[in-house]
């Protein structure tokens, strides 16, 4: 995995949590769903790229 995707996932992952928090402070469950979305997202892209590095090596 190159350093700009981890660094890119980290950060996706890091405005779904933001975006969740947010939601729960405001009680805004469409704005809590697309938080967790967006973590689900990064982290499915991050076992995607551990994936391609395992059959690199």
């Amino acid at each position: 995995m190159g350093v700009g995707d981890k660094i890119k996932n980290a950060a996706d992952a890091a405005k779904g949590k933001i975006k969740e928090a947010t939601g729960d402070a405001t009680d805004d469950r469409d704005l809590q769903a697309e938080g967790q979305a967006d973590q689900t997202t990064a982290d499915l892209k991050q076992a995607g790229e551990k994936a391609k590095d395992a059959f690199k090596h």
